[in-house]
């Protein structure tokens, strides 16, 4: 390591002792939450810009008085702390306020992902034992088709949010700006009774079919999260401009992005969905300094045309995860960033990884105890001794990812109970100890002199999860819905990689039943897009005549993995749902060559 870079990792240790000084663990009663951290920066910074949303602006004490207005409405209506409410809206200013209204009083927002409908809208906001639900008027549709669900009989009240105002509040539903018009723009009491220890937000997990997991997020680690990028990744003051094209019902916009601008006082520079063309022209126009983001944003970015200005912005500084080794260095050459700060973790996880010394093609370290265990890939399982114990691995060497569950590493699991236990590897290295299974492959990695942190590289999902569209695809899950289809006997889902995409595509290779006589592609393609969100739709199909299976019944993935979607060593039908088709369509070489180039556009 050079001298420059030396000097340059030393410089990274002032802002580290102040991060870890603030993660230190205290005790679960203690008062605080982002949303009263959010209070202390209205006062401070009253009169600074708070958020700029499509040519409207708030400053932080005028977006303060509206979160108010809101808090003092629906504690009117019976709100209590520890109350579920289902959110469902897209970006925009109103979420930020129903978010933190809610977490003024206690309430627990439960985050919906907007793309839901249907069967998987209702699990969501029944899992959550919701209350009541706060929506947009741009999801209006979804919420009338399942609001006279016999199992949403548990919700109260129906809050309408305005967006354009094209569709007025059906009669149905409450219009909650309306009636908070009137309400007091003080400071509810109730904030400064938050505690560590009381739950946030539920946030959900892997919902990739209908079935999504709503993760628990305590006060306490919804400070930790987000003080990771206020104090560490993106070291934010008053004076930065973040820029947040994520949605905020995932962690990575809502926990690095929203709510440490909350604590810093930087201002939101929110866009209501990503655009790849308007990502250049919106960071000049706002003149921001920092953004959140997923791999796939990064490589769809690298993918415009290039322009020899592309570095000449106000940008210095980017956080995020799933930025991979292969496009890191042209990234951040090409948009004149001096710091990358790559985190890993998981919304529902008790371990989680930064890059805080800015070391290029890694996740980064972790003051957090871990275990990196042996793994065969190939047979799909934990490799253990004789006793039945895990085996670390050795340096540089892939392990499976483990955080020791204790009472300062806090599992703190999902809404179900079974799911949490699902979760739990337990007797892993002596009897009586339990760990959080992280599903994922890691290694360490040589990153030279870096101050005595062991630094860390994401290697790759385990056995029945892989990743596509930055979201986490059970295959199980995927496989159930796709045996639901009238034609199909059996169902075999795995991941398959796409040259010039994240993560891996899904790949579903299914028998017909014995009274099918021909494959009806159209309709299984029409049930496909009405059952499955898009990143869970499988990218391609494979019609066998038998399933490959063990001696127990298990489906065999190996070999199906191997094969791919190559017609060079798949001689069974294969079918391929192009970007942005709405059907399947069968797979020829000329696109085989197409998706081989890296030019297929996933």
């Amino acid at each position: 390591m050079s001298l420059r870079e030396r000097i340059s990792t030393l410089l990274e240790l002032p802002a580290l002792m102040k991060l870890k000084k603030d993660l230190a663990p205290v005790p679960a009663d203690t008062r605080d939450s982002v949303v009263a951290r959010m209070e202390a920066t209205a006062g401070k910074y009253a009169r600074r810009e708070a958020v700029v949303f499509e040519g409207r602006s708030l400053t932080w004490g005028e977006l303060n008085a509206e979160v108010n207005r809101v808090a003092h409405a629906l504690k009117a209506r019976g709100i209590e702390p520890g109350d579920a409410v289902a959110l469902m809206m897209e970006n925009r200013i109103e979420f930020l306020v129903c978010w933190l209204a809610l977490n003024k009083i206690g309430g627990i927002a439960a985050m919906i992902n907007t793309n839901l409908t249907g069967g998987s809208l209702t699990h969501c906001m029944k899992i959550a034992n919701s209350r009541m639900c706060i929506f947009g008027e741009e999801r209006l549709e979804p919420i009338a088709e399942v609001r006279e669900n016999p199992e949403l009989a548990g919700i109260e009240a129906w809050l309408y949010v305005a967006d354009s105002g094209a569709i007025a509040c059906p009669d149905w539903a409450s219009d909650l700006v309306e009636e908070a018009k009137g309400c007091s723009t003080q400071n509810p009491p109730d904030t400064q009774e938050r505690t560590h220890a009381d739950t946030a937000l539920y946030i959900y997990t892997s919902g990739t079919t209908g079935f999504p997991k709503a993760a628990v997020l305590s006060n306490r680690r919804f400070l930790v999260s987000s003080g990771i990028s206020h104090m560490g990744g993106l070291n934010l003051d008053h004076r930065d401009r973040i820029y947040i094209c994520l949605p905020l019902y995932h962690g990575t916009g809502l926990f690095l992005g929203a709510a440490a601008a909350c604590r810093s006082g930087a201002c939101i520079v929110l866009r209501r969905r990503f655009s790849a063309s308007s990502f250049l022209p919106d960071i000049r126009e706002h003149r921001a300094t920092s953004f959140v983001y997923i791999g796939e944003l990064c490589r769809y970015l690298l993918n415009t045309p290039e322009k020899m200005d592309d570095h000449k912005t106000t940008l210095t500084k980017a956080m995020g995860n799933g930025l991979r080794p292969d496009i890191w260095h042209e990234f951040k050459s090409r948009f004149g960033l001096k710091r990358v700060a790559e985190f890993y973790g998981s919304s529902e996880g008790n371990i989680a990884f930064v890059n805080f010394l800015n070391k290029d093609c890694t996740v980064g370290t972790t003051v957090m105890p871990l275990a990196l265990v042996k793994y065969d890939v190939d047979e799909d399982e934990i490799v253990r001794d004789a006793n039945g114990h895990c085996i670390r691995v050795a340096d540089g060497e892939p392990g499976l990812l483990l955080g020791p569950i204790t009472d300062e590493t806090v599992f703190e699991g999902y809404t179900s109970s079974e799911e949490t236990e699902k979760k739990i590897l337990r007797n892993v290295f002596e009897e009586g100890d339990a760990w959080f299974n992280t599903g994922d492959l890691m290694r360490t990695v040589d990153v030279g002199y870096a101050v005595n942190f062991t630094h860390y590289q994401f290697v790759d999902r385990i056995g029945d999860t892989f990743r596509w569209k930055s979201e986490n695809v059970s295959t199980n899950e995927v496989g159930e819905i796709i045996n639901g289809f009238h034609q199909v006997d059996m169902c075999n889902v795995y991941g398959v990689e796409i040259p010039g995409a994240d993560g891996k595509a899904g790949m579903a290779s299914i028998v017909l039943g014995p009274d099918v006589k021909e494959f009806d592609v159209e309709d299984f393609s029409n049930y496909v897009e009405s059952e499955l969100p898009p990143y869970a739709r499988p990218v391609f199909l494979r019609v066998q005549r038998e399933m490959d299976t063990t001696g127990t019944f298990k489906m065999l993935k190996g070999d199906l993995r191997k094969q791919g979607y190559d017609p060079e060593l798949v001689t069974d039908p294969l079918y391929v749902m192009k970007p942005r088709a709405a059907g399947y369509e069968q797979l020829d070489r000329e696109f085989y060559a197409t998706l081989r180039s890296g030019a297929a556009g996933y």
